[in-house]
């Protein structure tokens, strides 16, 4: 379990337009995320329109009852051409509180506990109504005990 989870950093985050596939999760049951990620990781690399070489999974939409749509995808410039069955969203610019995750993805939810049952309430910052994402560089590997992937939290300006 992570304790006492410290930002490595606070940004001011550009917009991004994100392409990828997308499904609804609920809290509850994440056991499809992986799969998700499965069907997705054959087309890095190959969508058109690529721009930069990281991966993001975004957690949009959230209903307040633990459900959430969720898209495993990458950063493009445009969205024309995209292939059928892909879903994009663009995030807005907002400021960030960015932490980073260290090890395989198994420990992830802890990390996202330790963000937002420890720090975030002891922090005094609100978390924005906007949407949470993880940043994995090229190459990353979920089952890497070395990994390291960046969770950027949406904060309200003060």
């Amino acid at each position: 379990m992570m304790m006492n989870p410290i930002p490595v950093r606070y940004e001011d985050g550009r917009a991004l337009t994100l392409a990828g596939f997308a499904e609804r999760f609920s809290m509850a049951d994440l056991s499809g995320l992986p799969r998700l990620w499965q069907r997705f990781g054959p087309h890095i690399g190959h969508v058109p329109g690529a721009h930069g070489h990281d991966s993001y999974g975004v957690c949009y939409n959230p209903d307040g009852q633990g459900g959430f749509d969720y898209l495993a995808g990458v950063e493009v410039a445009a969205t024309a051409g995209l292939p059928a069955g892909f879903t994009h969203l663009t995030l807005s610019p907002q400021h960030y509180a960015v932490f980073e995750h260290h090890g395989s993805l198994q420990g992830i939810k802890a990390t996202f506990d330790g963000i937002f049952q420890q720090w975030l309430p002891a922090s005094g910052e609100r978390s924005a109504n906007a949407a949470v994402f993880e940043r994995y560089p090229a190459g990353f590997d979920p089952a890497d005990p070395q990994a390291v992937m960046e969770i950027w939290i949406p904060l309200e300006r003060r």
